[in-house]
């Protein structure tokens, strides 16, 4: 019995979640790994539309156990809402089927101001935004990383959290002043965290210990991700990226596994490319046909409402996160977008200064002088929408999916041809190898 991590292996918005939902049918424990609240999961099971940002896909289950590892940065009055939002569409959540880790730091007010000051700094200075959500992700991984975050435990002891709190806006209120904002209100921090605590601790658990004797009880366990792998605060397009490691290596470290528990890494990867916000983008459409991209798509971020960016496959960026994620098989999701287009392209390199290139630069200014070198394939006009079979793919389209294969050097595992649950064509249970 396998264990399955699953990343999405462009810039986020693969359709993760009905993916880690199709597969939490196989699973016992399905475990968030890393992000925080800034990415939306859609789900769309009988008809039924679920939007999941923090709780992990599996919640919506039955008989599953879902896991918030310490790798996430948890806002705690978002999950209850959250929680509470999902209760009132019929979802049962309880202390049975949600646990999270005891170690996992803690999104507060002051992080998203912060969040947002710095963006509107950027923007008044002339400096690229970064294009953060605004939700406070990036300063609770920097106070994470700084040693003063207030973690899920601290809420269980007054006097830890009194000092926890003390140390933070110590540093926040030296920051908060050079940005002219006003400084932090302790008292008002403290009442607020008395107030979510009893909501939030009943679910606290050292989830590395419950891991650990699920896997040696023979569980499989499904470990989820956020984002995507060209997000990766190492191997992103930076600085345009998240605040967290995406790539599958984080699944082990973001829940305390090792990295011996991870036996398949599904990458989850769309059928053409989509980004939202800044950073660079080689294979870009600023045309008609990234417009029809979008349309079709239906491109605008679960969480944000942000219009995405379109463009046609880029296979060299695959073919890279499928190395830094060490990724087994994909998951090509939104095949039937492609119905009705005569011609296709697929980026199979870059011209840089005229040279050619099988991978992204690291270098900003490089990654923004990169062109797409395209190689062209026939289209197909008949529907693809809602294959759950090979024998339901025009020729055409199914040899769309093998060049991509070829391209990326990985086999396709999961092919998705709508977002409902049961349209998936399965090629390699991840779960079996």
């Amino acid at each position: 019995m396998a264990n399955v991590v699953v990343v999405g292996a462009q810039w986020g918005d693969e359709g993760k979640g009905k993916i880690v939902d199709w597969l939490s049918q196989r699973a016992d424990v399905i475990a968030r790994f890393q992000g925080g609240h800034n990415a939306g999961h859609t789900l769309v099971i009988d008809g039924k539309v679920y939007k999941l940002s923090l709780l992990p896909s599996g919640i919506v289950r039955g008989g599953k156990l879902s896991v918030i590892g310490n790798g996430v940065v948890l806002d705690p009055w978002h999950l209850v809402m959250e929680i509470d939002k999902l209760r009132g569409q019929g979802v049962e959540i309880t202390t049975d089927n949600l646990m999270i880790a005891e170690n996992a730091p803690l999104i507060l007010p002051l992080h998203g101001e912060l969040d947002r000051a710095r963006e509107d700094m950027g923007s008044q200075s002339g400096v690229a935004k970064i294009g953060t959500t605004g939700r406070g992700i990036g300063p609770a991984y920097e106070d994470k990383v700084g040693r003063r975050a207030i973690r899920v435990a601290d809420l269980g002891d007054e006097t830890t959290l009194i000092a926890r709190i003390d140390r933070l806006i110590g540093h926040h209120n030296a920051l908060r002043a050079g940005l002219g904002i006003d400084p932090v209100n302790r008292d008002e921090l403290l009442a607020k965290l008395r107030e979510i605590a009893p909501q939030v601790l009943p679910y606290a658990k050292p989830v590395w210990k419950v891991l650990h004797e699920a896997r040696l009880a023979g569980k499989r366990i499904l470990f989820e991700g956020a984002q995507g792998a060209l997000l990766d605060i190492d191997f992103g397009t930076y600085p345009f990226v998240t605040s967290s490691n995406v790539i599958a290596g984080q699944a082990a470290t973001g829940t305390g596994m090792g990295p011996g528990a991870i036996d398949f890494v599904l990458g989850i990867v769309k059928a053409y490319t989509t980004r939202v916000g800044e950073g660079p983008f080689p294979a870009e459409l600023k045309d008609d046909v990234g417009e029809r991209l979008g349309q079709r798509g239906h491109e605008f971020g679960t969480v944000t409402g942000r219009k995405r960016r379109c463009g046609w496959f880029d296979a060299v960026l695959v073919r890279q996160t499928c190395i830094t994620s060490g990724v087994t098989g994909i998951a090509l999701t939104k095949l039937d977008v492609l119905d009705g287009f005569d011609t296709l392209k697929i980026c199979v390199a870059y011209d840089l200064d005229g040279k050619r290139l099988d991978y992204l630069p690291t270098a900003a200014d490089q990654q923004a002088r990169c062109t797409p070198i395209y190689e062209e394939i026939e289209g197909w006009s008949e529907t693809t929408q809602g294959a759950r079979s090979w024998a339901d793919l025009p020729a055409a389209a199914i040899k769309y999916v093998r060049r991509v294969e070829e391209l990326i050097g990985c086999p396709v595992a999961l092919l998705s041809t709508s977002p409902e649950r049961e349209d998936t064509i399965l090629v390699t249970d991840p779960f079996v190898g």
